[in-house]
């Protein structure tokens, strides 16, 4: 099995920055496509940000796209996301996926591994 654990969460005004890391253990999990995704209350889980092993292809949400941007370094087993000019909207609890498949995905489905997340509250 593959453990990840989210970390760097908390309070920040709108406007300010906050920087995600996602660290791995247990299993390797070979070539594994990454990825954040965020849930708010009330609503479904949506894909942020997603990365290839390689960290050479990314994919971003639109509504975070220039404001955000998603890293990774296979030595340390660490993904992170930095979150720059965030908004209240972008409060919601965010987590941390990897899944063996070739592409960086947006369905949560295709992702096997999950943390147990972190929360971001972005007031106003």
């Amino acid at each position: 099995q593959v453990q990840l654990v989210e970390s760097g969460g908390g309070l920040v005004q709108a406007g300010g920055s906050l920087r995600l890391s996602c660290a791995a253990s247990g299993r390797t999990c070979s070539r594994c496509v990454m990825g954040w995704f965020r849930q708010a209350p009330g609503k479904e889980r949506e894909f942020v940000a997603g990365i290839s092993w390689s960290g050479i292809s990314t994919s971003y949400a639109d509504s975070v796209k220039g404001r955000f941007t998603i890293s990774r370094d296979n030595a340390k087993r660490t993904m992170y996301l930095q979150m720059n000019s965030l908004k209240p909207e972008d409060t919601a609890v965010y987590y941390c996926a990897a899944s063996p498949s070739v592409g960086v995905s947006i369905r949560a489905t295709l992702y096997d591994y999950w943390g147990q997340g972190t929360q971001v509250t972005v007031s106003s």
